[in-house]
């Protein structure tokens, strides 16, 4: 009697998990995607003819991309979300550096955040990440350094993970070879860390990161930590003293440094201790569009004096219209302000964002820079080679 219970219950409760299991990976992790990264509907950009023989012939590299906190296979082109291998390799890109958030606060505004509510535990949930991720920021890192490193193993001709200089060169001048063949290419990825709390608090948790293959490390997100000050935090200071041994260690390691969200004291403290050049992943100008996601002007000009680039990002929250005439004026304001040799594409695709493009569109910037009148040599700069000579003066030799 006992056993003819057991069974039915048995039964009933594996087909519960499965039905469960099911909802999650069919209909629930792609519709909270969908209602975060929407693009908006627009007819298909024309691209003239003169625009795609001057766009295929870039080198394009864009700073940030968040596509590995969502659950899609990037190997597989698809239909919502911005970026994925097929989509990169059609907007012919050669280096995406895929940025990992591990916490974001439930309001995630650019005003005020407390570090309360964390949407990151609630979707490491929903989307079956090892149990290991849901209580600590650094597997959270781990994990989505992991997911990269296996995308790479499952197209090896398609994507490469770069980690030095030596690497970049290599992968590069066989991309050309390839280019000039008429074959296709294929994307360089790069990992980069939005905001140190993914230390969980230990500085030694740097060189941990380092290994699995992160070379760009953001300080700060959406509220201050232990390194500092956010821009859109509560105490708006500037860097601790471990923050302080944190600028120092991602120094020694030849870590680039990520400003992006860091308050104005932060940017001040790190300008002076920093004995490399720094990025600001994503952004937008202050003096273009005056959103309280956008650092000074002045801050900016301090950026370019010590060598540090600035991405441009294609968000309403860093400039307002979102269209690809918009973007192409932002990135001239820029250069206008810090010159051309200190701008790039930081595109916060895949960050929670609405785009007027997906990254397989990204050609319509090209055309819009066109139409501006930048030089071909000017837009080459903006669209990659400033980005590969940055990482080439200051990627680890080897």
């Amino acid at each position: 009697m006992i056993k003819q219970v057991i069974l039915p219950v048995t039964l009933f409760v594996t087909t519960l998990i499965v039905a469960i299991y099911c909802l999650l990976i069919f209909k629930i992790q792609p519709m909270v995607e969908k209602s975060e990264n929407e693009i908006v509907e627009h007819k298909p950009y024309m691209i003239s003819p003169k625009t795609k023989v001057i766009h295929d012939n870039l080198i394009i590299a864009d700073w940030h991309s968040d596509s590995l906190l969502w659950a899609r296979d990037l190997t597989k082109r698809s239909n919502y979300g911005h970026v994925d291998i097929p989509r990169l390799l059609e907007g012919n890109i050669a280096i995406q550096m895929f940025t990992v958030v591990t916490k974001s606060p439930k309001s995630q505004n650019y005003k005020r955040n407390t570090d309360g509510f964390d949407n990151i535990t609630l979707l490491s949930v929903v989307q079956l990440w090892p149990v290991s991720t849901w209580n600590s920021l650094t597997e959270r890192a781990l994990y989505q350094a992991e997911k990269l490193h296996k995308f790479a193993e499952e197209e090896p001709q398609k994507l490469f993970v770069v980690k030095s200089k030596e690497e970049l060169k290599s992968r590069l001048s066989k991309r050309k070879a390839l280019k000039k063949e008429g074959k296709d290419g294929f994307v360089i990825g790069m990992l980069g860390i939005e905001g140190l709390h993914a230390l969980d608090g230990k500085i030694e948790n740097i060189k941990l990161l380092y290994d699995a293959g992160y070379r760009m490390m953001g300080l700060l997100h959406f509220f201050d930590n232990k390194i500092g000050g956010s821009l859109h935090g509560v105490s708006r200071g500037g860097l601790t003293g471990f923050g302080r041994k944190t600028v120092r260690r991602l120094n020694e390691l030849s870590i680039i440094i990520d400003l992006a969200h860091s308050s104005p004291g932060v940017v001040k403290d790190v300008l002076k201790l920093s004995t490399k050049p720094v990025v600001i992943s994503h952004t937008g100008m202050y003096g273009k569009y005056k959103g309280p996601r956008n650092i000074s002007d002045d801050l900016m000009k301090e950026i370019a004096k010590k060598g540090g680039l600035i991405g441009i990002g294609y968000w309403r929250g860093a400039i307002g219209n979102t269209s690809p005439k918009n973007i192409a004026a932002s990135i001239q304001y820029a250069i206008n302000l810090v010159g051309v040799d200190h701008v790039a594409l930081g595109s916060d695709f895949d960050g929670s964002v609405k785009t007027s493009f997906d990254t397989s569109e990204i050609a319509v910037i090209t055309q819009e820079l066109i139409k501006a009148g930048l030089s071909k040599t000017d837009i080459s700069k903006v669209m990659g080679l400033n980005s590969v000579n940055f990482l080439m003066n200051n990627l680890p030799d080897k």
